[in-house]
């Protein structure tokens, strides 16, 4: 069994593969080339041919994980930039954000549900559009598998990185206050980051709607998920 036994290889791999997929992605402007997407690709495979096990590979580049709240964190300066905007218009993005997180749970969940899932599994799922840390634990709250919500959280803003613009062109939907709202929404900071590439005001709404639907997923869970288990039965 080949393994490779130091750990100092994996920090440099990741950086050079976002790297490269950044530059693949700025030369032919497709979305399919997220630069997430193309590492993901990229370095299972060199994990499963060289039978490296996920946790050797994890303790080597910790720090990139580390780096990801501070990262998070600063996707607030945009929206702090376009503050007099937002203070003018609070109650609609209150009521927006309230009612696109409530329909990305209740959405989620009821699919689950019907496509035969167990109630653990769909718990899993109902935190899917909000970011990796509130995800966890909401999910570990409700009765979910919290590494199950993590994948999917990390599938959502894949799509939503991806399909999201292209989505909002068929839908004829012009404005970026939508367009970073609806992001934000469904797509956590993953579609945040990429909402923030094509338009500056597209990321201070994205930003805005990230943190305002992670706190109104983290708090109407736990009331939520009871209810559609109920409905469903």
């Amino acid at each position: 069994m080949l393994v490779l036994m130091n750990i100092w290889w994996s920090l440099p791999l990741t950086i050079i593969v976002f790297y490269l997929s950044r530059k693949l992605a700025a030369r032919y402007k497709l979305p399919i080339l997220n630069p997430l997407l193309i590492g993901i690709a990229v370095i299972i495979p060199i994990l499963l041919i060289t039978h490296t096990p996920y946790e050797h590979y994890f303790a080597g580049s910790r720090i990139l994980n580390d780096l990801l709240q501070p990262a998070v964190v600063a996707l607030a300066i945009p929206l702090y930039q376009q503050l007099h905007q937002i203070r003018a218009q609070w109650k609609s993005l209150i009521s927006i954000c309230f009612i696109g997180s409530i329909a990305a749970m209740a959405s989620g969940t009821a699919i689950a549900l019907w496509a035969g899932a167990t109630p653990e599994i769909a718990a899993s799922i109902l935190p899917k559009s909000v970011t990796t840390p509130i995800a966890m634990a909401v999910a570990d709250s409700i009765g979910g598998i919290p590494a199950i919500s993590a994948a999917c959280v990390i599938a959502v803003g894949i799509l939503g990185a991806i399909f999201g613009h292209t989505l909002f062109k068929i839908l004829r939907i012009p404005t970026h206050a939508s367009r970073g709202l609806a992001m934000g929404t469904v797509s956590h900071a993953v579609g945040t980051a990429r909402a923030a590439e094509v338009d500056y005001i597209e990321g201070a709404y994205s930003s805005l709607a990230l943190m305002t639907c992670g706190i109104i997923t983290s708090l109407t869970a736990p009331f939520i998920f009871p209810l559609i288990l109920h409905l469903y039965s």
